[in-house]
């Protein structure tokens, strides 16, 4: 890459994406400073699933061990109606699940996650990690791109990777489409201690229970201590709200008319907080000059797909891929990278909207149809459905 020998790459944004694209480029030899705006590097959030195709990622990027350690591997996605307390379908992720894709799939707390990537780029040389650091902008020449700060201070490299996330401000002068759009569905989050979760659903699996207009998800986290509870209803939230807290009662207003088993699982959870779910029409505008993005500051989604902590990974590692490979011709690393990565992006972004509507929240006959349909499929044909997004590795569509 042209100057790379003396000038780093800028990433703006400490989250996973940010750090794993950190960690990609210092497996090519090539230097970063990555900006965070807080004032210190950490993760909110509780728990997030990992596919296959997040194992992947882990591997190139050199934590595939440490990734491994702090994960818990869950036996099935299931399906449940929330309206009959009855199963619909489960996918196996057992040993055929496994050989076929050639990784498993878990589930892991965003934290612990982090600080994996967290502590490998501590531990590299050629990763500069500074904090208080917003990108609010910047400059570009033939030779290099400058990032302004919000202190005021300028930053200069080589290229300006924008990992910023849903509010980026790269973003805002790469694409300049305003403001992401607000889905009018409202996420709640708390953790349940297992021993409170009802002993009768403590299942070692990725359960989801869908009902009209709302949604439950659950999981085990942190060595089966605690059970991850993300609970959505479609109530037409107005504005972005994000990690705000909010009393039981106003979280159980959107479930009242969903089976008492489910309502069960609900009345469990404390210390909620809210957000409202936000993302963005699909767009091919991720480059400008020396400048590029990568994550949700690309690609925002909803969570129905579970894969923006993966999708953001396999960006890290088709970007620092195209990056060393290409290290005469950085225009056209960017370029192969975005026809890479556009195509796949998008799709999930769609497909994580039609989930939303046409198996998430449905009632009436939409709700049947939606169980016949998938109760019907084997599970060779939930593995063949799954292959083209699992079988992901960031180096191919």
């Amino acid at each position: 890459m042209a100057g790379a020998g003396t000038q780093p790459v800028l990433i703006a944004g400490g989250g996973i994406g940010g750090l794993a694209v950190a960690l990609g480029l210092a497996q090519k030899g090539i230097r970063s400073i990555l900006l965070e705006k807080a004032p210190a590097l950490g993760e909110i959030g509780a728990g997030i699933q990992l596919g296959p195709n997040a194992f992947h990622a882990f591997d190139y990027l050199g934590v595939g061990e440490a990734a491994r350690n702090m994960a818990v591997y869950v036996d099935h996605l299931r399906l449940m109606d929330a309206m009959t307390a009855k199963e619909i379908c489960h996918v196996d992720l057992g040993d055929t699940f496994r050989t076929r894709f050639g990784n498993p799939y878990a589930v892991v707390h965003r934290g612990d996650l982090h600080g994996v990537f967290l502590k490998a780029c501590r531990d590299s040389d050629l990763i500069d990690l500074r904090v208080n650091c917003e990108v609010v902008g910047y400059d570009q020449d033939a030779s290099s791109v400058t990032a302004k700060l919000a202190s005021g201070d300028r930053v200069t490299g080589s290229l300006l990777i924008g990992a910023d996330g849903l509010w980026s401000n790269v973003r805002k002068q790469v694409a300049g489409d305003g403001k992401p759009r607000v889905s009018g569905h409202t996420t709640y989050r708390s953790v349940i201690p297992t021993e409170q979760m009802p002993e009768d659903l403590r299942w070692n699996a990725a359960t989801l229970w869908a009902g009209p207009k709302c949604h439950l998800v659950h999981y085990p986290l942190s060595g089966w201590k605690v059970f991850n509870l993300v609970v959505t209803c479609h109530n037409d939230a107005p504005e972005p709200v994000a990690g705000k807290p909010v009393p039981e009662q106003e979280v159980m207003r959107g479930f009242a008319h969903i089976n008492e088993r489910a309502l069960e699982i609900i009345r469990h959870g404390t210390n909620w907080k809210l957000w409202v779910l936000c993302d963005r029409d699909p767009t091919e505008r991720w480059i400008d000059g020396r400048v590029v993005l990568l994550g949700d500051a690309a690609h925002p989604m909803l969570q129905y797909f579970a894969q923006g902590a993966c999708q953001a990974m396999e960006d890290a590692v088709c970007l620092s891929h195209m990056l060393g490979n290409h290290p005469g011709d950085r225009a056209g690393a960017l370029e192969k990278y975005r026809a890479l990565r556009f195509p796949r992006t998008a799709r999930v972004q769609m497909l994580s909207r039609a989930i939303g509507e046409h198996i998430y929240h449905p009632d009436g006959e939409h709700a049947r149809l939606r169980n016949a349909i998938m109760s019907a499929k084997s599970q060779e044909e939930w593995h063949g459905d799954l292959a083209w997004l699992y079988g992901g590795t960031g180096l191919k569509a």
